[in-house]
């Protein structure tokens, strides 16, 4: 049996939103280009054509990997087991202190496929997010990252 892949609810809803577009938009429209590019003639020296056939390749691996990890898909949402985790677990919203330099940063633990630094979610699969996963509000924490240990405090935990 297939691993199970765990998503938020809102990750699961983005690649679902993705997959839906590439079935019922890119797919059709790049089969229109590629018969349009066709009608242009010689397909040996037609870049249209060749440009269109690459792109899609690209949907359809694309699509089939979508649809493979959306089939093994596990939504977590601890709204179903009645009640918010007073611990931090896989779709929490993480605010932790440095110790050494008292800067806040705020994070929130997430499956790989949802994971986007600039958007301040992280991979399960991370050291921050393994070192934070069971503590509380108060705990601390070591990550060993490249550049060596850091110690933190979790000041807030919330699920949304």
């Amino acid at each position: 049996m297939a691993e199970a892949i765990p998503f938020t609810k809102e990750g699961f809803a983005q690649l679902s939103e993705e997959l839906h577009r590439l079935k019922s938009h890119d797919r059709p429209k790049i089969i229109q280009d590629i018969a349009d590019a066709r009608s242009h003639g010689d397909l040996s020296e037609n870049a249209e054509y060749a440009a269109a056939r690459e792109r899609q390749g690209w949907i359809e691996a694309r699509i089939a990997d979508l649809d493979d990890k959306l089939s093994r898909a596990k939504v977590i949402n601890y709204e179903d087991e009645g009640g918010t985790p007073q611990q931090v677990r896989f779709g929490a919203w993480v605010t932790v202190s440095d110790e050494a330099s008292g800067e806040e940063k705020t994070y929130r633990i997430v499956g790989d496929l949802e994971s986007d630094i600039a958007k301040n979610k992280i991979s399960l699969s991370s050291p921050i997010a393994k070192a934070l996963l069971g503590k509380r509000v108060d705990d601390n924490i070591e990550v060993h990252a490249p550049k060596g240990s850091i110690s933190y405090v979790i000041t807030d935990l919330r699920y949304e």
